[in-house]
């Protein structure tokens, strides 16, 4: 039987920990960082830095960016966010990862979507035989027009064709 938590056990287990891990750090637990947290727990998906800042000012007006940014480079090397580079070069963040992944951007109407491992791992194994390149998952991001857009662009184009 799998002794292992249910996901939101652990999900708390971690989150709980956190205070504990950035004073193994030697970081001090601010009034910043804990809204910080607090922010992070009810955010799930991705997130810009501007975005959580907006989020914690909204709860402490005297939330400074770089606190904000320090604790979330920390953040990172614990596991509780990874950020990424969307498609526009912004940075994101993306709160609870469960697998690293990347992500399909659509330049024509900036939708995005994850990229699971198992989807890229014929590039990955491709780049790894090919060029002895090992992929950080969480950078990679797919720019290109998705099905729905590509359909109305070749749409618009059948028309402008026939008037011609």
């Amino acid at each position: 039987m799998d002794e292992r938590p249910e996901p939101a056990a652990a999900d708390q287990v971690a989150w709980a920990n956190v205070r504990d891990r950035l004073h193994a750090r030697g970081l001090r637990w601010t009034l910043q960082r804990s809204i910080l947290l607090d922010v992070l727990e009810q955010t799930d998906g991705h997130v810009t830095g501007a975005e959580l800042v907006e989020r914690c000012r909204a709860v402490d007006p005297s939330t400074t960016p770089s606190t904000v940014y320090r604790t979330l480079d920390v953040l990172e090397e614990l596991g509780v966010v990874r950020h990424h580079h969307g498609a526009d070069g912004r940075e994101e963040f993306h709160v609870r990862p469960a697998t690293a992944h990347g992500h399909l951007h659509c330049g024509v109407c900036g939708t995005s979507w994850e990229l699971g491992p198992a989807e890229l791992a014929p590039l990955v194994s491709a780049l790894r035989a090919g060029r002895g390149f090992d992929v950080d998952l969480s950078h990679v991001t797919v720019a290109g027009t998705c099905r729905d857009c590509q359909a109305r662009l070749d749409e618009a184009r059948l028309e402008v064709d026939a008037k011609h």
